[in-house]
């Protein structure tokens, strides 16, 4: 049986996670998963498919968030020089301004909610957490 301290703790700190992430992105007028979208495009240029498998999105969904994002000016598509058929999605400047602004504020809400951990603390804490973490898992 869970321990339910732990499961509730856990879940209590990705409800302030992601609740301060929600706050950030909306400031920006962008969603979640926009925001998701600018991390991952920040350090790839991936191609449509394997952004819609990073994401956790259908083909249907991750062309409709490709969409709204190319409208702000926030990403590109251009086809693949090695196979036409194939779209890669990249960042703008805009759009990459835009991320790091978020990545920025981000940051200090994370490191204001560790204010008062100790440098060992918050070096446990992250080897912790990266444990939980599977290789698999996609980031942003």
């Amino acid at each position: 049986m869970a321990d339910e301290n732990f499961v509730d703790a856990l879940a209590q700190l990705s409800f302030l996670v992601q609740n301060a992430l929600a706050e950030i992105a909306g400031r920006h007028d962008l969603s979640l998963i926009q925001t998701r979208l600018l991390g991952v495009l920040r350090d790839h240029q991936p191609t449509m498919q394997d952004l819609g498998r990073h994401l956790g999105l259908d083909k249907s969904s991750i062309s409709g968030l490709v969409d709204r994002a190319e409208r702000r000016g926030l990403v590109t598509r251009t086809p693949s020089a090695s196979d036409r058929r194939v779209v890669l999605v990249s960042i703008t400047e805009d759009g990459l301004r835009l991320a790091r602004q978020g990545a920025a504020e981000f940051a200090e809400r994370i490191e204001s909610f560790a204010a008062g951990l100790s440098e060992d603390d918050r070096r446990a804490l992250t080897v912790l957490a990266q444990r939980l973490i599977p290789r698999t898992a996609p980031s942003a």
